[in-house]
């Protein structure tokens, strides 16, 4: 989960590492360093426990020589504590060799003794400074050839591993190697770029290859080397960057939650575009596989956290529309049960980040199984999508703040349209039904606006309200049911408070008896229009819950009356059918964790023990 950056070129690398970690400090904020080798061929480093402004003050103070050669690195602490010790860059052979690592090895503890053994030395708690005292021996041991000495090393090491490193000896060189954690390689005019994210070197160019897994590059100013373990020459992919740095600033929005908060219109919005000829769904990177859809008889999604809530919106479109029985699975828990699963089942994964390790291991199981495999994914030259059949990309731009915001409704608004483009290949629903259905996603982005002007300064002077607030229930049924879930998640990611969601339905088989006075309930409402028999069915909960003390919050579409006498609160949604109430309801819930969390006067952004995207096991 740590973010790594390297350079090499023609400009000094420090403000251009330093710019890359500020764009990548999502990915960890427990400590960050930089590494530099200076002109006079030294190498130089600094590395600081604490966020990255930390390290940022302490290079104002005390400066180090420039460089055109460098490697920087924010973590998110896995062995060893956020001290300055374990932070990264670590060094060894006489400190002239650098090395950055994101991942987990986890054969370590083997690998360091057997080095102790030999006489070496360590200052750290971490498993990374083995991997670069390792390094260290075999550089000597391959007289100074550095990419010879990474596919020594990285034939030792197991576990999941990007690692960068460089050595004074070799000036003007940086070597990446990539095992289960993602690298990608930005090319630029006299001076190329690595990093584990495009948002680290996108101010300066848009050129990007991904690399595939068990590979190792070598760039300088001039150019790209990639090979793999056994040093055999590897083709690479091509890909632009399809959005430019500004995406990925804030823009003068207080946090980049409210940014991309704001920004979930057209999430949804630019994941449609394209995507509809003539009223029917028509997705064209699936073009071609026709066959494939109409084969299978089981589809099982697969994700984690928030994506996998997106999942259980997206269960219920596609047993609906294209009549194909769905399941949703933890990721982290699909491969170790054994699960039943052959040539004719579909297996989606979820990812924002595409590197979500859990997911990538369930779908490399699933495709050793024969499984098909299709990847939602938002980020270009990810590892899920290219380990997978078929991709939906989302393009809901670049999300920053941890706690995901647009993405979830880009998830959700990709397997709608993936569940009508099955449908129609099957002809489980008519052109005319499907063009209904189009109508009305088309209709969403204009809706999620409207709730955005009309009711978040009410929600967030709600929130304000509700700042010492303890504790937070969420209820919901049918496709209410996981937002009760993503509601309930978002305000323990940046509140730091009890939350927890159910189905409405099980209030009476235990949970009620959470419900004390004064006890903060939300509740999903469906429409009385749409879905008569469940919207009496929550306004009995309601009255359950309320004649024991609850405080209801109720979420429900304009116009409702029904839940006027019943509720302390009712923040309102624009009507919309029963699938994409979910896509509206959500938006005040986001709302709110945000506003609840800035109340509390937490950072909205790096949420304490939590970093973006989740790339160990």
């Amino acid at each position: 989960m740590c973010g790594i950056v390297g350079y090499v070129g023609h400009r000094d690398s420090q403000p251009i590492l330093l710019s890359g970690l500020s764009r990548l400090e999502y990915r960890g904020y427990d400590s960050a360093g930089i590494a530099v080798i200076d002109a006079d061929g030294a190498l130089g480093m600094r590395k600081r426990a604490g966020k990255l402004a930390v390290l940022r003050d302490d290079l104002t103070a005390v400066p180090m020589p420039s460089g055109t050669t460098g490697i920087g690195h924010t973590r998110w602490a896995t062995h060893g504590g956020p001290t300055d010790a374990n932070a990264h860059p670590h060094l060894a052979d006489n400190d002239d060799l650098a090395l950055i690592h994101n991942g987990i090895i986890e054969n370590y503890a083997e690998i360091k003794a057997a080095l102790v053994a030999e006489g070496y030395t360590f200052r750290s708690e971490t498993d990374t400074e083995v991997a670069a005292v390792l390094l260290g021996r075999e550089f000597r041991a391959h007289d100074g050839d550095l990419v010879a000495a990474f596919r020594a090393v990285v034939s030792r090491l197991e576990g999941a591993f990007t690692l960068l490193a460089m050595h004074k000896d070799t000036p003007g060189l940086v070597v990446g190697a990539r095992r289960n954690s993602p690298l990608v390689i930005g090319l630029g005019d006299g001076e190329n770029f690595l990093a584990s994210d495009v948002a680290a070197f996108v101010e300066h160019t848009r050129n990007a290859l991904a690399i595939g897994q068990d590979e190792i590059v070598a760039i300088t100013a001039e150019g790209v080397t990639v090979t793999d373990f056994t040093g055999a020459p590897v083709e690479v992919e091509p890909f632009e960057v399809m959005w430019d740095a500004s995406a990925a600033d804030k823009g003068g929005w207080s946090s980049f939650m409210a940014k991309e908060v704001s920004e979930e219109p057209d999430a949804v919005a630019n994941t449609v575009r394209g995507r509809i000829r003539d009223g029917i769904v028509a997705i064209p990177e699936l073009d071609g596989l026709d066959e494939l859809f109409a084969g299978i008889n089981r589809i099982i999604i697969i994700a984690c956290g928030t994506a996998a809530y997106a999942g259980m919106v997206g269960k219920y479109a596609i047993e609906q529309w294209a009549r194909v029985p769905a399941d949703v699975e933890l990721a982290h828990e699909f491969r170790y049960r054994d699960p039943v699963i052959g040539p004719d089942t579909l297996v989606v994964s979820i990812s924002q980040s595409g590197e979500t390790m859990d997911t990538l291991m369930a779908v490399k199981y699933a495709r050793e199984r024969g499984a098909k495999t299709l990847s939602i994914c938002n980020t270009q030259g990810a590892t899920i999508p290219r380990e997978s059949d078929a991709i939906v990309y989302t393009h809901a731009g670049p999300e920053v703040a941890v706690a995901s915001t647009k993405a979830f409704v880009a998830q959700v608004t990709a397997q709608y349209l993936l569940a009508l483009h099955i449908a129609h290949i099957r002809g489980t629903l008519s052109d005319t039904e499907i063009a209904q259905q189009v109508l009305e996603l088309e209709e969403v982005p204009e809706k999620i606006s409207r709730i955005l002007s009309d009711e978040q300064a009410h929600i967030e002077q709600f929130a304000k309200w509700m700042a010492d607030t303890r504790s937070v229930l969420f209820l919901g049924r049918h496709v209410g049911y996981p937002i009760a879930l993503e509601g309930a998640l978002k305000l323990k990611e940046i509140s730091y408070i009890h939350a927890e969601g159910f189905a409405a339905g099980e209030l009476k088989h235990g949970p009620i008896a959470l419900i004390e006075p004064g006890q903060p309930v939300f509740v999903l409402v469906p429409s009385p229009s749409h879905s008569p028999l469940l919207h009496s069915k929550v306004i009995s909960n309601i009255q359950e819950i309320r004649a024991r003390g609850a405080r209801i919050i109720a979420v429900a579409e304009e116009g409702d009356a029904a839940v006027l006498p019943y509720a302390d609160e009712v923040l309102r949604i624009p009507f919309a059918g029963p699938l994409f109430e979910p896509i509206l309801a959500v938006v005040p819930l986001h709302i709110f964790a945000m506003g609840l969390s800035t109340a509390k006067g937490l950072d909205v952004d790096q949420p304490r023990n939590l970093a973006k995207s989740v790339t160990v096991e």
